[in-house]
């Protein structure tokens, strides 16, 4: 099982659907308004493994947000890595401080995406890489020290991010 958390809007079911968009039964919904994904979604990747659409925290979260992802990630044995995706415009936000905490707290290990990288100018993308880099070298233990940029419009990243995806689930072949 490998799981994508983050801020509502932050293109959770967008990357899904880039991602797997060569695994049929993978049938993502994307919506134009935030905070649409409201329960846990689960899309089995062929018989090899699970892939789980969080709802989205912050604006239009579900009121037992907390108690369903925190329980969710807490007592999941198989969860192989989560997946935080930040917004590369904005960076990390209070609301993400908060999942990073969740994921030191219970010794989970994750691994920060930068999305929408497309919406980005260079200069300003490279200077939240860098800062959240830092971040991640200095205040971080559970974090894979690579952060994965994307673009799920652009299909920038996706490539590398599905081999990293088939490494830690034993699928590369």
């Amino acid at each position: 099982i490998v799981c994508f958390i983050g801020r509502s809007n932050v293109g959770k079911s967008s990357l899904i659907k880039a991602l797997f968009s060569l695994a049929p039964e993978v049938e993502v919904r994307v919506s134009k308004k935030p905070g649409h994904t409201k329960k846990m979604n689960f899309f089995k990747v062929g018989k090899h493994f699970t892939v789980v659409d969080m709802p989205g925290y912050g604006y239009r979260a579900p009121e037992d947000f907390v108690d369903m992802v925190e329980t969710y990630l807490k007592e999941r044995r198989n969860l192989k890595r989560t997946f935080l995706l930040v917004d590369s415009v904005v960076g990390i936000q209070k609301t993400d401080n908060i999942a990073i905490e969740m994921c030191e707290e219970f010794a989970l290990p994750y691994v920060i995406v930068l999305t929408k990288i497309d919406k980005s100018s260079k200069g300003h993308l490279l200077k939240q890489v860098l800062q959240i880099q830092k971040f991640v070298n200095t205040k971080t233990q559970g974090c894979f020290p690579q952060l994965f940029p994307v673009s799920a419009v652009a299909f920038s990243g996706i490539h590398l991010l599905r081999c990293f995806i088939a490494s830690i689930t034993g699928n590369l072949d």
